[in-house]
């Protein structure tokens, strides 16, 4: 089973090199916030115990979310792999889907992180704001914001699969097809 978490900045590309990389190896595409999205909408009970936190100001636990992934990868039918989107965010989360993983007799197989300069990423985020009107994209000061969290919060999962020797960094400069041809020939020397 092939199980990729793609990483990197906002605005390094992970949405559009996603959808290609489901395309090609038939992954199923897990996102944490879509899972939110639907146990809060369906007032699941989950969703329940997430929203409990959520309005309290809280970070809901790694325990909830590890069990909406666990759901979600469960109702799959002799899937061929999954990407995981928006998780790990922290160590302790990279370590708990690992736990689950192992439940399921399978393992993360790489993470890829597409590496982009601050300044491409903040110009690609502009850019972004325009084409899909999305408010967050335009502020600099929230584009500023979001890439400091990444590096303070997010980047250090980088060296969690390193150690396990499964981090393949991706030069996230250039087309589009380009980026797409390094994510295609990291996966297939590993696979």
């Amino acid at each position: 089973m092939l199980n990729i978490v793609l990483f990197g900045p906002p605005g390094a590309g992970k949405g559009t090199q996603s959808e290609r990389l489901i395309e090609k190896y038939g992954l199923v595409h897990l996102s944490t916030g879509d899972l939110f999205r639907y146990h809060l909408k369906h007032e699941t009970e989950l969703g329940i115990l997430a929203k409990t936190y959520m309005d309290q100001g809280h970070l809901v636990p790694d325990e909830v979310t590890i069990n909406m992934l666990k759901a979600a990868v469960l109702e799959q039918d002799e899937p061929k792999g999954f990407i995981f989107d928006g998780f790990p965010r922290t160590n302790p989360q990279a370590s708990a889907l690992d736990e689950l993983l192992t439940e399921l007799h399978t393992q993360i197989t790489l993470m890829l992180g597409l590496e982009v300069e601050e300044e491409e990423l903040k110009t690609r985020l502009k850019q972004r704001a325009l084409n899909s009107g999305r408010s967050d994209d335009a502020d600099p000061e929230i584009i500023a914001n979001r890439i400091a969290v990444y590096h303070r919060e997010t980047a250090p999962v980088k060296d969690y699969y390193a150690s396990q020797n499964k981090y393949v960094a991706i030069d996230g400069i250039g087309s589009i097809d380009a980026i797409t041809a390094r994510l295609f020939a990291a996966i297939d020397s590993r696979t």
